[in-house]
């Protein structure tokens, strides 16, 4: 059996579509990783499952050659085909114990989380083994989720109060509307690790972007 891959090294995960308008997914992937990122989802609703497992393909060999992590969202059978060491699921979607029966004990299994009470359902069932991480968010309001109210910085100082320190921590993501202008504030709730979006794929030098984040991470936790 393969082990987890381990995320605490983890701090800068990218989500991205497949950049069809602009045709250049392979080369964005490459710069992404090459700037630091440690994992890339792609998630995009408006792609067939035959282009989405052909995209993981390039993304899979990417992280590979930077010795990265990658990621799908929300279906199980796709992560199960392209062999996906990092699947990501919602409230509404599969629940944990049941991806692990569709999936086996091998993938990283991640969960979104929106309340304190979900944070600390997530917290539970990753130390139960189910879960490998969770994110927090949206921190603010996002066009990738339209409709979603923002949380908040609150919830991300719940996030980094419960989910503990001292090897014990379950790892965490804050996630929603974060970018080069606001990053230090969540660094600053608490947050060690984030999800970006459009901080990196609007980016005219996506590899500078990646670094740029890296930096005010590094800085929040004395660049350990």
């Amino acid at each position: 059996m393969t082990a987890r891959p381990d995320l605490t090294s983890a701090r800068l995960y990218l989500c991205t579509n497949a950049r069809t308008e602009r045709d250049d997914f392979e080369s964005f992937v490459d710069a992404a990783f090459a700037g630091g990122v440690d994992i890339i989802q792609l998630r995009d609703k408006t792609i067939e499952a035959a282009q989405e497992l052909e995209l993981l393909e390039v993304v899979r060999e990417a992280a590979e050659r930077h010795e990265r992590l990658w990621a799908v969202n929300d279906r199980a059978d796709i992560a199960l085909l392209s062999g996906s060491p990092v699947f990501h699921v919602g409230q509404k979607d599969l629940p944990s114990a049941k991806v692990r029966a569709v999936l086996g004990a091998e993938p990283v299994v991640g969960l979104s989380s929106h309340t304190p009470e979900q944070v600390d359902a997530a917290i539970a069932d990753a130390r139960g083994g189910n879960l490998d991480y969770f994110c927090v968010g949206p921190v603010w309001a996002t066009p990738t989720k339209p409709g979603r109210a923002a949380v908040g910085l609150d919830l991300v100082r719940h996030a980094a109060a419960a989910a503990g320190t001292d090897g014990g921590e379950v790892p965490w993501f804050a996630i929603g509307g974060i970018d080069h202008g606001n990053v230090s504030e969540v660094v600053e709730a608490g947050a060690r690790r984030i999800v970006v979006v459009r901080a990196i794929t609007e980016a005219p030098d996506p590899a500078a972007a990646a670094a740029g984040l890296l930096a005010v991470l590094d800085a929040g936790r004395g660049g350990a």
